[in-house]
């Protein structure tokens, strides 16, 4: 399988995380963004994922709108109702204004621990790597969308026509030819104010309660971490600083693997299993 798309450089600061097999992910923080979009750009650069035609969605300053097969990562636009800590924001009218606050949040797949793409897909195409990400082969996928509609998230996607690949599905796939040179993925390479780190997921994990800590300190009292590792999810290899409800952020309060539903069917299936094969043998009994 060819994966290699974008062009390396000999000089460029190399890791071992796939050799070793060390478990990485990403870290963004939103409260150092400045909503550059280089992430996008970078992505979309390295990895040959063709354009869409821009579209005014109206929602803010947006034009993305949304992960999709061919958008890997999306700088949200996030217009609060909140004042955060010392910002000000908004019109400068001299009267009593409502509060306001501005936040841009980079996102991205988020690399499940339990992925339900990877589970409902029936050809092998989806597979976990050695840094425990989540990658889809393209040339093997069938396009059936079964990895579509299994995503508690909503990124995956299939392409449409007339763009390459075009009825296959596509998603983030953490920049794993770069990884496998020992380089940083791109996206995190590209973002000027390290609102996106990579490395180990653990150490992230630190980093990131350590910004919190911090944050709170500074008047955040709702900053939090999301990554819903107390649900089916088995949490995320790709994780984000909040300030606030999940929900503000367009992220799932409780994300779940739909296959975790399966349970009651099946424990009903078996309980009803067992009623019909007790009957039969209590009639076979008294006949």
């Amino acid at each position: 399988m060819e994966i290699v798309k974008g062009t390396l450089s000999p000089n460029q600061a190399r890791h071992s995380y796939v050799v070793e097999g060390t478990t990485v992910g990403f870290f963004t923080d939103p409260t150092v963004c400045i909503g550059c979009k280089a992430c996008e750009v970078a992505c979309k650069e390295w990895n040959q994922v063709p354009a869409e035609e821009p579209v005014w969605t109206g929602r803010s300053y947006d034009n993305t709108g949304a992960l999709g097969a061919s958008t890997w990562r999306h700088v949200k636009f996030l217009e609060l109702g909140q004042r955060l800590g010392a910002q000000v924001a908004g019109a400068m009218t001299g009267a009593q204004e409502d509060p306001f606050g501005w936040l841009f949040l980079s996102d991205v797949c988020k690399h499940c621990g339990n992925a339900g793409c990877l589970e409902a897909c029936p050809t092998g195409a989806i597979f976990r790597t050695e840094v425990g990400s989540v990658y889809v082969q393209d040339d093997v996928c069938n396009g059936c969308g079964y990895c579509v509609v299994s995503c508690p998230f909503g990124v995956i996607d299939r392409r449409p026509k007339p763009l390459p690949g075009a009825g296959g599905a596509f998603k983030c796939t953490f920049c794993y030819d770069r990884q496998i040179e020992g380089l940083t993925p791109a996206r995190a390479e590209a973002c000027p104010t390290e609102s996106i780190q990579f490395g180990p997921l653990d150490e992230l994990r630190r980093r990131a309660r350590g910004r919190v800590e911090t944050l709170r300190a500074r008047g955040l009292a709702d900053a939090r971490i999301y990554d819903p590792i107390a649900t089916s999810v088995g949490g995320a290899h790709a994780f984000f600083l909040i300030v606030g409800e999940p929900e503000k952020f367009g992220l799932s309060p409780r994300p779940e693997v739909p296959t975790i539903h399966l349970r009651g069917a099946w424990i009903s299936a078996a309980a009803v299993s067992a009623l019909a094969l007790a009957t039969v043998f209590f009639a076979f009994a008294l006949s």
